[in-house]
């Protein structure tokens, strides 16, 4: 039997917030990073051995969706040395040159052609990953799984008629620094500000944006519109012609996300289980703009957009690996835990759906997915990504699909002289 295989360090962490009492914001291609200060994390990611017979519903399992998402980050592979590592920050994935059998051998099954199961058996080992909490050794088995959604978002060319917030563009004076070029112990680490009298500072606040008019404004959206578009980081803008365009995350401004959901609980305005985006949005409508502005300036994150052409309407946005993300088969991940581009067979209790169990591959970030098990899940776009996206929340179980070489090297590396 595989002995159990505990993570190599991770050196760093993330903080700020997902959807509603958390928030979900792609990093700026092509290789983004979460932009927070750093802190210590614990070495926390275990490594167990697994089966396909032992994973739930795999043998019925639709994997074409899967196949497709997996074959997207084939894309960004097929430019790199294969000699580097996957991931700098999880070295226990391996090289690119690990990954490329499984690139090969599933790009050449036609989608529907063949059951999928027999070609994921051939080239991947299922491991199950676990967490360790550090100091108590206590091993947690499941990890909180949320969800977001690429939102519809009416806009207008100029302000009016509920049309009063407004979309901006990155600054030119927002600066992005890359600590990697400084210190390679620090690579791909960033942080935001601006330049003051020869310094790097803090840079200004959500209130200041907007006071001083900082980014150039391309549309006007309702105020909670915006407002939550900024939480989920990308979203589709329906102009009055009809015609849509996506907006994509381009940076922000470096400081905190504060959620004004869990504000609202704190103030007792609402019940935990009402602060989702359709009571916080109820909860606005009840108490008008005065008391709309006032709950949005105690989140002094602000996110700013560039605008793409939606010539597919059919692909997702792109993730932080930068890639197009695929509906309920693309999943945000701590990048200081776990590589882009690894296949998971996931295990949950989803809205309207019940038990569920499913293949999806890492591909994205977001401001609070930190840890070896926190996953975000993502929904797609429409009325139903959007309800269930607000709605999730569950513990879910990992099972990665790693390729034989990275199991037998981590297994191997590990094993009893």
């Amino acid at each position: 039997m595989l002995p159990r295989l505990r993570g190599r360090r991770a050196p760093w962490t993330v903080a700020a917030g997902c959807l509603l009492l958390i928030a979900c914001q792609p990093e700026p291609e092509p290789a983004p990073q979460p932009d927070e200060p750093p802190a210590p994390v614990p070495d926390t990611l275990e490594f167990l051995p697994a089966t396909w017979d032992g994973l739930s519903g795999w043998a019925e399992a639709d994997l074409a969706d899967a196949q497709s998402a997996f074959l997207r980050s084939c894309e960004r592979l097929r430019v790199r040395d294969g000699a580097v590592p996957l991931s700098e920050r999880a070295a226990w994935a391996g090289t690119v040159a690990d990954w490329r059998e499984a690139c090969s051998q599933l790009d050449a099954v036609e989608p529907g052609s063949a059951p999928l199961q027999p070609v994921f058996e051939a080239v991947f080992t299922p491991v199950r990953v676990v967490a360790v909490e550090p100091e108590s050794g206590t091993e947690a088995q499941t990890g909180m799984m949320t969800g977001y959604y690429e939102p519809f978002v009416q806009v207008r060319p100029e302000p009016g008629n509920g049309f009063t917030q407004p979309l901006r563009r990155r600054p030119d004076d927002l600066v992005t620094v890359d600590l990697g070029r400084f210190d390679p112990a620090l690579a791909g680490r960033r942080i935001v500000g601006e330049v003051r009298g020869g310094e790097l500072v803090l840079y200004k606040d959500r209130g200041e944006i907007e006071r001083l008019n900082a980014g150039e404004i391309f549309a006007w959206g309702r105020p909670a519109d915006v407002f939550f578009l900024q939480i989920q980081g990308s979203g589709r803008l329906v102009w009055p012609d009809g015609h849509q365009e996506r907006a994509a995350f381009a940076a922000h401004n470096g400081l905190p996300y504060r959620s004004i959901g869990r504000e609202l609980i704190e103030r007792g305005e609402l019940e935990a289980h009402a602060a989702s985006k359709s009571g916080i949005e109820a909860w606005l409508e009840d108490n008008g703009p005065q008391a709309t502005a006032e709950l949005f300036s105690v989140n002094p994150r602000y996110v700013f957009f560039q605008t793409r052409m939606l010539d597919d309407p059919s692909i997702g946005p792109s993730g932080s690996a930068g890639v197009p993300l695929t509906p309920m088969a693309s999943i945000a991940v701590d990048p200081s835990q776990h590589a882009y581009g690894v296949p998971v067979w996931l295990s949950a209790d989803l809205p309207e759906l019940g038990p569920w169990s499913g293949l999806v591959v890492t591909q994205d970030t977001g401001g609070a997915i930190t840890g070896p098990l926190r996953v975000d899940f993502f929904w797609g776009w429409g009325e139903a990504a959007e309800r269930r996206a607000g709605s999730t929340r569950a513990q879910a179980e990992w099972v990665m699909l790693l390729p034989h070489t990275v199991v037998a090297r981590l297994f191997a590396e590990r094993s009893p002289a």
